[in-house]
């Protein structure tokens, strides 16, 4: 089925691009959720009046990705938590936290732009993955550390 992408999706490709998916998949998610259009002739000649447009709504949010990736380049995050004496944390540290943690500083992102595949069960220094978008990535560094307890 070859459909023109009404937005960006990670997996297929970028706004404006006509692509090729199983019928399923097009018909029963792309579809309906108005992500795509069929490829018919119509929409292949609006395609291209609307080209330019798409263009430039692409540039700007491929900048808007670079100056979030320059943002986040080199940033260091320290998160505390409990923690036992072989520095085993009681509990764990999720993207959420770090999304948290970012958010106070503000750096405005999405939780799933966050890539850490397990949550993190140990004190120490991590490196943690930004998605920025388009295909950048910037990591940054989380320190956990454990609480201080007031006497």
């Amino acid at each position: 089925m070859e459909l023109i992408l009404k937005e960006t999706i990670s997996t297929l490709g970028q706004e404006g691009t006509i692509v090729n998916v199983k019928p399923g998949y097009g018909r029963n998610y792309l579809l309906p959720q108005g992500k795509a259009v069929l490829a018919n002739a119509q929409n292949k000649t609006m395609l291209a009046r609307n080209l330019a447009t798409i263009k430039a709504k692409l540039e700007l949010e491929r900048q808007q990705a670079e100056n979030l990736s320059k943002k986040l380049a080199g940033i260091t995050i320290t998160i505390a938590q409990l923690s036992g004496s072989d520095s085993r944390l009681f509990g764990s540290v999720t993207s959420a936290d770090i999304h948290q943690k970012l958010a106070e500083m503000d750096i405005v992102l999405d939780k799933k732009q966050i890539v850490l595949a397990d949550p993190i069960k140990n004190l120490g220094e991590y490196q943690v993955t930004i998605k920025a978008g388009f295909q950048l990535t910037t990591d940054i560094t989380v320190k956990i550390v454990p609480t201080v307890e007031k006497a």
